[in-house]
């Protein structure tokens, strides 16, 4: 990756995102994150936080610092980013019911209530903003993507991160990237 670009991985919560961010952090990039949220049972390695993400569309005097290396950040957000920038967009892609079993879990593991909206529709804003984000994206000058299936990364994970490293310019440790899968966290599978 050139010294001027930043590297963002993004995806719909509970897609992947902190496992890619080790994953990318094993592979020899430098990450962007303040570890205020610490790791729980949800995220047993860690969140990959950075707090002035949240706050971008106030603040974006932060983005220029993490040139080079490479921050975490929910899809809904990337809209927001300064478009004097250049991007590379790892967008983590994964079964949405899955998604949602995972989100229900953390909620009731939280003592908050994982019904405010149904299965069916939470499946249904996912679906709509995915598909408006994918079209604008495409229409992005100073962003270039790459969609990663978190399954096919649990499934083979080599070949995917070969094509992580290959977008990103390269120089990667795919060997340890790989070594940072640990299937045992896979645990709100598609039935």
């Amino acid at each position: 990756m050139e010294s001027h670009e930043i590297a963002i991985v993004s995806g719909l919560p509970r897609s992947g995102t902190s496992m890619m961010m080790r994953m990318l952090e094993a592979g020899g990039l430098s990450v962007v994150t303040d570890d205020i949220r610490k790791a729980d049972v949800d995220n047993p390695r860690g969140y990959y936080e950075y707090e002035p993400v949240k706050r971008i569309k106030e603040d974006v005097s932060w983005i220029p610092g993490t040139r080079g290396r490479v921050f975490k950040m929910v899809s809904l957000l990337l809209y927001h980013l300064p478009p004097e920038e250049r991007y590379r967009v790892v967008l983590m892609r994964r079964n949405t019911d899955e998604i949602l079993a995972s989100e229900r879990r953390m909620l009731e593991r939280r003592g908050e209530d994982p019904d405010h909206a149904s299965d069916e529709r939470m499946a249904e804003i996912f679906r709509k903003h995915l598909t408006h984000l994918e079209g604008w994206l495409r229409d992005q000058p100073n962003i270039d993507h790459i969609e990663i299936s978190y399954n096919e990364v649990l499934e083979d994970p080599r070949p995917v991160m070969e094509r992580v490293s290959v977008f990103l310019g390269g120089g990667l440790d795919v060997e340890r990237m790989v070594g940072v899968v640990d299937r045992s966290l896979y645990r709100q599978r598609k039935t």
